[in-house]
């Protein structure tokens, strides 16, 4: 049974700099594959839940969903959940930490994860996703 809480967690704040949309730029390490299109994270109404709403291409696929963000209480992590539009269901952990925001696919420490980092101002991350055999890097820029 979950106990139900009055405010959301503290360590969720550390995710406001991800509020807004932001445009995605990248390719796919080893091919001539594009990555482009666009996220939104914004606050689910009571802030317990950070949502990401996804709509790109890459390399030539359609990639949409929506991904929930929060503060899971056993593992003392910010745990997500991402349910695609084809069907994918994927779990992360996302660690931002000052500059540096590292989501892990699975748990932390898995092989496969996104390592960036965010400029002073938190308007543009540079980062790369990475898996055994493969990745690809991206760039987000913040456009509002």
């Amino acid at each position: 049974m979950q106990i139900a809480h009055t405010e959301p967690h503290p360590m969720l704040r550390c995710l406001e700099m991800m509020v807004g949309t932001w445009r995605i730029d990248g390719r796919e390490a080893g091919t001539e594959g594009e990555i482009h299109g666009q996220v939104v994270f914004e606050w689910m109404e009571g802030g317990f839940f950070l949502l990401q709403h996804v709509d790109l291409v890459r390399v030539g696929e359609t990639v949409k969903g929506i991904e929930y963000i929060g503060y899971d209480e056993v593992s003392k992590t910010l745990k997500s959940h991402y349910f695609g539009t084809t069907g994918d269901l994927l779990e992360y952990v996302w660690e931002p930490i000052d500059y540096t925001l590292t989501i892990w696919v699975g748990e932390i420490g898995s092989p496969a994860c996104y390592r960036s980092k965010f400029s002073n101002n938190f308007n543009t991350n540079v980062g790369r996703w990475e898996w055994p055999g493969g990745g690809y890097d991206i760039t987000m820029t913040r456009v509002a």
